[in-house]
Parts: C-alpha cells; sequence; structure tokens
C-alpha cells in the first residue's frame, strides 16, 4: 500500500503547511480540495478548524520592563491582573503572596506596578536593594474566572527589566529513562527565552564538593540528568539559568531513592481526576481544579510521600487545539509545582487528556433538516494526527517528562494495516513503568488511540475508552515476567485510568460497557473492509487480568474515571460477568488469584455517586469525598490510607 499525503494546512491548525502521512487505520479519510473529509456511504463530514481559545504565548503575555514595573500583552482579553512577590526561602514551598492592588486588563494590555505598589512596606523581598526579584502573576476575565497563574523574574530598580532567563515551569524533579531514581534523577523546566542552563547538587555528606550539569544546547525546554548519586540521600540542588546580568537561580532539595531491594520504610501517594469543578475560584483554573490539586500534593508531601502516581483526567481537555491543551497542563503543573520541586509527580494518561480532530456533518439534506429542527450537527472526534507530533500521547509526551522503557506502538500488530508507515500513535512516556526500592509501578494507557465517538461511527477506526489494545499487553506480560524474576522486587502495582470493574458513573463504558462485549477498538483495512479486532471489551479485559494473575508479585491496580474513592478484592466469589456469559470464565483458571482495585478518581473531579453491578456488595469503602491514597510501604508490608485533603478526614480505615 502507497503512502497517501497532501497538504492539509491551515484548517488543520498547522503553521505554513506541509504535506502528512494519511495512517491507513482510517481509510474513509480522504482529501477534497485540500481538506479532510470523512465518506460514510452517501454522507460526507469535513473537518472543523481548529479553536484555539488561549495560547500560552498570549498568557506569558510578551513583557516587556518599563519605568514603574512590567507590561504585559494577553491579546484582545478584558479583565484583571493580579500579582505579588515569590520569597524564596521563605518556607519550602514558595507561593506568591498577592499584594493588595490589581491593574485593569483592557484590550490585552496590563502593567504591573512595582515601583509603586511593591516598594517601602510591600518590598519583602528587597528588591530595592538587589535590583531583582521574582513575582506570580494572575490573569483573571471580566466574569472572575482564573484563566492562568504565572511567574517571571525580573532586575533593575527603574527602569525594570524582564530577565529573559524566567524559569515559567517548575522545576521538577522526575525518574530517570529507565525509571530508577536511586542513583539518577531528571530535573525538567521552561524558561521564558531560549538559554544554556545548569543543576548544581549537593550532598552535605561530600563537604564542599559539588556535582554539576548542564544543557548542551539554548532551549527554552530543559531536561537534565544528573547522574552518579548516592542512594538514599538528600541532595541540595541549584537551577541556574542565563548568564551575566540575566542570571536566575532556584534552589531546593530531592531525597534519592534506596537502593532497590533494601526494604526501607516509605510511603507513595496516588490518586487521578483533578479536571476542573463547579465552585468557582480556584475549582475552576481554566481546565484543572487547582484548589484540591495543591491540598493533595501538599499532604503527600507532609505524609513525606517519596513520590506520587497521578493517573488520567489531570484537565478537561477534549480540545481540537494543541495549544490550548497546554494551557490546561501548564495550569495543572502551576498547582503541583511548589510541591514537585522535591519529588516526583508521575502522570498517566486519561480520556481528558484528548486532542481531537472532530468531523462534522455537512451534507445539504442535513443542514436542511437543522434548520428545521435548530440542532446541532452531528460530530465525531478521532485522535489528533500526525501522531508523531499532533495525537494526544504526542502532546501528553511533550508536557511531560516520564521514563521511556515502554512499547513503541500499536505499529507491527496483527492488525497493522500497513506495516510500512506509522498508523498509531506512540506509547513513549505514556506507557513506561519505575521502581522506587522493592516496589515497582507499571503505568498503562487505557485511552490510546482514543477516539471519543467509535461507538456511533464505527467506521471511522479508533479505539475505544477502556480498550487495552495488544501490543500494550505484549509489552505488559514480558515486563511482569522481570519483575516477577527480579528478588529485589516484593510489590508491582499496575495502574491505568478506567476501572477494570467500574462501580459509579462510568458502568456505560470503561471495562464493562453495561456487560456488553460487542464494543471494541475498530481497525479498518481498505482492502477488506471489516474490522480486524477480534476481541471484544469484556473478552480483553480477561487477557489482561489474565496476565497479572499469572504474577505473584502484582498486588493489584490503581484507576480512576469515576470520580470517587472505593476499594475491593477480585476473587472467585465475586461475580464479574453479565448474565448468560458464554465464553471463559477465568475464575475457573488453576492460575486465578485474588486481585485488589482500588479507585481513586476523587482529585477534584465532580463526583459520581456508587451504582448497581454485579459486584457491588463487595465494594469498600466507597466515599465521594475528595481523596488522596497513602501507600506505606514497610519491608514486606504494606497498608492503606485514605484522608481527605480538604478536611484532613480519614476515609480509610
Amino acid at each position: 500500500m502507497k503512502k497517501t499525503t497532501f497538504s492539509i494546512a491551515l484548517l488543520l491548525g498547522f503553521s505554513n503547511g506541509y504535506a502528512i502521512d494519511m495512517p491507513a487505520v482510517h481509510p474513509n479519510i480522504v482529501e477534497e480540495n485540500g481538506n479532510l473529509v470523512f465518506v460514510d456511504g452517501s454522507e460526507k463530514y469535513t473537518l472543523k478548524s481548529v479553536n484555539t481559545k488561549y495560547t500560552l504565548k498570549q498568557w506569558v503575555g510578551n513583557p516587556t520592563g518599563t519605568d514603574s514595573g512590567i507590561k504585559f500583552n494577553f491579546g484582545t482579553l478584558n479583565g484583571k491582573l493580579y500579582y505579588g512577590f515569590i520569597k524564596p526561602g521563605d518556607g519550602r514551598y514558595p507561593q506568591p503572596v498577592f499584594s493588595q492592588g490589581s491593574s485593569t486588563i483592557k484590550k490585552g494590555q496590563a502593567s504591573l506596578d512595582i515601583l509603586g505598589r511593591l516598594s517601602g512596606k510591600y518590598d519583602m523581598i528587597g528588591w530595592k536593594e538587589t535590583g531583582r526579584g521574582t513575582l506570580g502573576y494572575r490573569v483573571v476575565n471580566q466574569g472572575g474566572t482564573i484563566l492562568y497563574d504565572g511567574k517571571l523574574a525580573f532586575t533593575g530598580k527603574s527602569p525594570f527589566q524582564v530577565n529573559a532567563a524566567s524559569i515559567v515551569e517548575g522545576p521538577f524533579v522526575n525518574f530517570a529513562e529507565d525509571g530508577n531514581f536511586h542513583n539518577t534523577v531528571r530535573v525538567s523546566f521552561e524558561t521564558l527565552k531560549e538559554t544554556t542552563a545548569t543543576v548544581v547538587a549537593r550532598n552535605p555528606n561530600e563537604g564542599t564538593q559539588v556535582h554539576t550539569f548542564k544543557d548542551d544546547t539554548n532551549t527554552t525546554h530543559h531536561e537534565i540528568t544528573l547522574t552518579g548519586l548516592m542512594p538514599d540521600t538528600v541532595y541540595s540542588y541549584t537551577v541556574e539559568t542565563g548568564r551575566d546580568n540575566h542570571v536566575y537561580t532556584e534552589s531546593y532539595s530531592f531525597k534519592t531513592a534506596p537502593i532497590p531491594g533494601s526494604r526501607k520504610p516509605f510511603v507513595f501517594a496516588y490518586a487521578s481526576d483533578s479536571r476542573d469543578a463547579q465552585g468557582g475560584g480556584e475549582r475552576n483554573i481554566e481546565g484543572t481544579n487547582a484548589y484540591i490539586m495543591k491540598k493533595i500534593v501538599a499532604i503527600a508531601r507532609f505524609k513525606e510521600a517519596a513520590f506520587m502516581q497521578f493517573t488520567g483526567d489531570m484537565i478537561n481537555g477534549y480540545l481540537n487545539s494543541v495549544d490550548a491543551t497546554k494551557v490546561e497542563y501548564r495550569n495543572w503543573k502551576r498547582a503541583i509545582e511548589p510541591f514537585a520541586h522535591y519529588m516526583p509527580v508521575v502522570a498517566g494518561m486519561g480520556n481528558h487528556e484528548v486532542v481531537t480532530h472532530t468531523f462534522q456533518k455537512t451534507s445539504r439534506s442535513n443542514i436542511k433538516r437543522l434548520r428545521q429542527f435548530t440542532r446541532a450537527p452531528g460530530t465525531f472526534t478521532i485522535d489528533r494526527f500526525p501522531y508523531e507530533t499532533e495525537s494526544a500521547e504526542a502532546v501528553f509526551a511533550s508536557q511531560f517528562v516520564n521514563p521511556t522503557n515502554g512499547p513503541d506502538s500499536e505499529d507491527g500488530a496483527e492488525y497493522d494495516p500497513n506495516p510500512n508507515q506509522q498508523d498509531f500513535p506512540s506509547y513513549k512516556e505514556n506507557v513506561f513503568y519505575y521502581i522506587y526500592d522493592n516496589i515497582a509501578m507499571i503505568v498503562l494507557n487505557s485511552d490510546y488511540w482514543y477516539a471519543p465517538g467509535i461507538r456511533s461511527y464505527p467506521e471511522t477506526g479508533g479505539n475505544l475508552h477502556g480498550y487495552l489494545m495488544d501490543k500494550q499487553l505484549e509489552w505488559l506480560e514480558t515486563t511482569v515476567a522481570v519483575l516477577d524474576a527480579d528478588n529485589n522486587i516484593d510489590f508491582v502495582f499496575v495502574t491505568h485510568h478506567t476501572p477494570a470493574f467500574p462501580n459509579g458513573g462510568h458502568l456505560g463504558d470503561d471495562m464493562w460497557y453495561n456487560g456488553n462485549n460487542a464494543p471494541r477498538a475498530v481497525v479498518k483495512h481498505a482492502a477488506y473492509g471489516d474490522n480486524l479486532i477480534q476481541r471484544g471489551i469484556i473478552e480483553q479485559r480477561d487477557k489482561y487480568l489474565k496476565i497479572l494473575m499469572i504474577s505473584q508479585k502484582v498486588i493489584g491496580f490503581l484507576t480512576g474515571d469515576e470520580h470517587n474513592f472505593n476499594w475491593f478484592q477480585i476473587n472467585k466469589e465475586v461475580n464479574i460477568y453479565p448474565k448468560s456469559w458464554d465464553k471463559e470464565d477465568i475464575r475457573q483458571s488453576p492460575d486465578f488469584r485474588p486481585l485488589y482495585q482500588v479507585n481513586n478518581g476523587a482529585a477534584g473531579a465532580p463526583y459520581y455517586a456508587q451504582q448497581k453491578t454485579p459486584w457491588s456488595e463487595h465494594v469498600q469503602s466507597f466515599s465521594t469525598q475528595n481523596a488522596v491514597v497513602l501507600f506505606h510501604i514497610h519491608g514486606k508490608s504494606l497498608r492503606m490510607e485514605v484522608l481527605n485533603p480538604d478536611t484532613l478526614d480519614t476515609i480509610w480505615p
């Protein structure tokens, strides 16, 4: 099969326009007059233009220095700008302390008055003496909705200058590419302008010795790997950007993991689903519930968690704009940032991280009907391509720093329609595993290649919400076997966004679909037409569970998607099938052993109440309170603690 290439340029939102390889998994999407069109019999659906509501470039505001402070240009926005200093060393978790005043944003223009409003008794950072400082600012629209929290460094005493080397995101500490944290750490951050950066790490036990690591080139996105570190050791570290009069520094600390198999006591945290909620204020900062998210990570740090796993639905998402998606990711990362200076917060994907192509029915008969009934046109969405740069998976990988030890993609599976080109998104940094002392965490993507409209429009091709595809499961089986054979590992956790056994809010999808096995991913082949995927959703769920049951170390799986907390044990007494199930019952297998499902989708998204399922009587501790799960690991024993981060009330035990 030959590659199909064409220029789709501006309608897709690509700058300058260029040819792309059309994925063979979408044989019914064709080019007409330079646009993408989905053809379904006599009906046609055209690609909707990209809707970029806001961009990071807009909210950074093209800042420039003035005689009295900083001037911003936020595009066409009308609203308010709140601001205040961030004082290094005043507490471990530096955040802006907003001043009493604010500035009006009129047609995008706003000024931040340092000289007039942040002098004298309000000069908490001593900029009058040093001629430098860091500001936090908040962009709010006319309706009072918070759109963005930013930070910026400045120099001068009047006139003022913007420090081009400002760190505008981070720094964050991250697991190494191979998934370890005992002798290698990655530090990541974003700067206002392209610059070089250095990270200097110090171990107090080594006296004056320092470990210095540098960028290779000028860039705005920095990932610096610190190697040769001692395990189970607290390091202070300083990030330095820029040069000459534009040097900028921030200093924090991290503690490396013990050598794998040390079996020293530690705690890790788990949660998911922090997309925005009702109630206004910080419960909705353009895509995320920053109010609850901050409290969750604060509790994790207070409990001295070694790391936190957060699996999906960080943001509202469901956007067809890469730029707008990055704004929501930035707001989520800003919420965790003060605490993630010190410990890894590892992110996984959920359905709300989807970035789409959206198609809309435009046939003449349909338009006539729409006018008659004033209904919106029929639309459907698929994962955005080119997959290398525009897919949900690629955008996620560009925003987070995760291990790269996962599988490649679904290319090469028996249902791959064209082995000569890339027809599926990459799994890079959205499927992986990492190790901390005697536990391993396997992060899966149960919303890979997700096409939200696939059940209504199966001819488009795409994956189902909750369907773990074969190459991912093949990698999982190999990885579980490797970890099972590792004598340093006692416990293996698996995490994915969608529950295998939903209990409230998602009975109609996840890995259950109201007990209907028919839904499955759809991979079309132009020559054959039929769906090449053989197993339905419940069969595929069972294939996944069988891989976990063979292991003697897998405890169970950590899930979300449903906005509540609950847990239960899947054993032979639990009914996990619909009525009249006529396929294999894995409970009868000699390899069957109990597994636990711990669901915590209670990180701030609107709640879901419990619903009736075949396994309802076995469900424990169901709660719609906001929750953070803390696993206390002590050698070969573990204990689960669940707290409400808003009230500090104990949910479990």
